[in-house]
């Protein structure tokens, strides 16, 4: 009798998936299971392997011929359709690692722990099982674990029959080790993973992000998903978080807040963040004022273009606000003294380092007030080919700029962000 194929999810969301001609398909990020009231072990379905572009999909365990040799073989095409999780679905990286669980030891004696791992196994025609997990024990006396001949922290393998609370966790649950297996993720992709989890457990993942990467994948999120974080979120970390965000996104945030909560956010931000957020919320959405950031890159015109050239460097920068550097008499920040014209980051390419930035102005761009509208700075974006576009007041002082990207985000649908990977290349049968 031939031996089970076994593996544990941790080390199989590592591995690359490869067709039967060795062409490599994706990398395994998770294993989907199923709980059953009839069955005393959970089923592993299949796997979200990730292909290229970025796109999670589904591929059944009854499509897997071997997870042996570091790395998973499949058998036959395979459907691009991005992965949606069903509603008795589990992930098991996503949703398993870090449970907290009871586990009976093989002393008899049921222990407190955590799930560190799940274990898979081919079980002839009955497909895929979870067999094992493997806890990290702990104790609420340091001295129960030494009876037991065991140490606080110790991993203890159990059958998934000895395992307590795995299916519907009764405490709050770590994130760890979800951010390690997605911790090459741009922030837009982790968005996707993170809105496709439970309300709770997003609210644990949001809790173990630091504020700047909470922020950058708080920005690609759908509304509904960034108002239940930010209003989840302790009202200092909250504030923390929206002074890391673009003052156009935070601003847009903040304004589906009702206004007392408005209120006491901005009360708890720096006030020179919360300045500015509070003059974005005076504009109409659909205006230039409502789009624009106040954070463009602005320069006085004495300024050398090697001096430039090392701000737009900055890697902290969108590629959008990378491109244009706006010249202004000082003060420097929003509102600014004269508008004076911007500079293209090709030009700052072809000039010498040491000429001032006054020298290569573009004086044809004309600026437009923060009451423009959304055509209008469309317009004007794509008449001068520009990817940023000045906004003054009545005084002639820059107050911020629009880019493509924050216009493209208004004139696309406002569910785009959740149907951006839907993209089918394989007319196959979906999961499940």
């Amino acid at each position: 009798m031939s031996t089970p194929t076994r593996a544990f999810v941790g080390r199989l969301s590592e591995l690359d998936v490869f067709d039967p001609l060795g062409d490599k398909v994706g990398r395994v990020r998770d294993v989907v299971v199923t709980f059953s009231v009839a069955r005393t072990r959970p089923r592993a379905i299949g796997l979200v392997v990730e292909v290229p572009g970025r796109r999670r999909v589904f591929v059944p365990m009854t499509r897997v011929t071997s997870v042996e040799g570091g790395q998973v073989i499949t058998t036959g095409l395979v459907n691009m359709r991005r992965f949606e999780q069903r509603g008795n679905e589990t992930l098991a990286v996503a949703e398993l690692l870090e449970r907290p669980v009871q586990v009976r030891t093989d002393t008899g004696d049921v222990v407190p722990g955590t799930v560190t791992d799940i274990g898979i196994e081919q079980l002839g025609a009955r497909g895929w099982g979870v067999t094992r997990v493997a806890v990290r024990l702990a104790a609420s006396r340091p001295s129960r674990l030494g009876r037991l001949g065991r140490r606080r922290g110790e991993t203890y393998v159990a059958a998934v029959e000895d395992v307590r609370g795995l299916r519907d966790p009764s405490e709050a649950q770590g994130a760890t080790k979800l951010l390690e297996a997605y911790e090459d993720l741009k922030p837009a992709d982790l968005a996707e993973v993170i809105h496709d989890l439970s309300p709770q457990r997003r609210a644990e993942v949001a809790a173990a992000l630091a504020d700047e990467r909470l922020a950058d994948v708080i920005e690609e999120l759908p509304g509904d998903d960034q108002v239940e974080i930010l209003v989840g979120l302790a009202v200092s970390r909250a504030a923390d978080v929206l002074e890391a965000m673009e003052p156009d996104d935070a601003a847009d945030l903040l304004s589906e807040l009702p206004p007392e909560r408005q209120e006491e956010l901005l009360q708890r931000m720096q006030p020179d963040d919360a300045a500015d957020l509070r003059r974005l919320l005076t504009y109409e959405d659909d205006t230039a004022g409502g789009l624009m950031t106040t954070e463009p890159v602005i320069l006085g015109p004495e300024a050398s273009i090697a001096e430039a050239l090392a701000v737009v460097r900055r890697k902290e920068l969108s590629t959008a606000l990378a491109c244009s550097v706006f010249v202004c008499r000082p003060p420097l920040e929003p509102p600014t003294g004269r508008f004076l014209g911007v500079v293209h980051i090709q030009r700052l390419l072809r000039e010498p380092p040491h000429n001032p930035v006054g020298g290569i102005i573009d004086k044809d761009v004309e600026p437009l007030p923060p009451t423009a509208t959304l055509g209008e700075v469309t317009r004007m974006l794509a008449t001068y080919d520009l990817v940023g576009m000045p906004i003054v007041d009545e005084d002639g002082s820059l107050v911020g700029a629009v880019t493509v990207d924050d216009v493209l985000d208004h004139i696309l649908p406002d569910d785009w962000r959740e149907e951006r990977h839907d993209v089918v290349t394989h007319p196959e049968v979906g999961h499940g």
